[in-house]
């Protein structure tokens, strides 16, 4: 399981140009399920994001988890796209929906997470805080 994790000062999910969930400050988690990933995956991986210290603390240091900021997680497949060779990924490593959807919806019920919708075609507009991008992989 991979975890692009960005701190943002806001962050939203449009499908169909209507907005289904929207954040202030916090987390934005792109996850992406790889084939053969199970529910320990999901737990180490949420487990992580709740105690990752991307946030500043009373002294100015980054230092501080995610605690009472709102997280906004959206389904990424493309997370596993490989593009070692030639110009097109390969998505070969990707779960498929059947596998990584009760995966995801694991993740964000652990995160208390508001999502995105699973399998559309979304658009994610963000403002990223730093900027603070990490990748988290179990």
């Amino acid at each position: 399981m991979r975890a692009l994790v960005q701190r943002v000062t806001r962050a939203g999910v449009t499908v169909d140009g209507d907005q289904v969930s929207s954040i202030g400050p916090g987390m934005l988690v792109l996850l992406g399920v790889r084939k053969g990933d199970a529910g320990a995956e999901a737990e180490k991986i949420a487990s992580r994001l709740l105690k990752l210290r991307i946030f500043e603390d009373a002294d100015g240091r980054m230092n501080d988890p995610v605690g009472d900021r709102e997280i906004l997680c959206v389904s990424q497949f493309t997370l596993y796209g490989d593009t070692r060779k030639g110009n097109r990924p390969g998505w070969s490593e990707a779960a498929g929906g059947e596998e990584a959807e009760p995966l995801y919806d694991l993740v964000c019920e652990r995160l208390g997470a508001k999502k995105g919708i699973f399998g559309a075609d979304m658009e994610v507009d963000l403002v990223n805080d730093g900027p603070v991008t990490l990748l988290l992989e179990t």
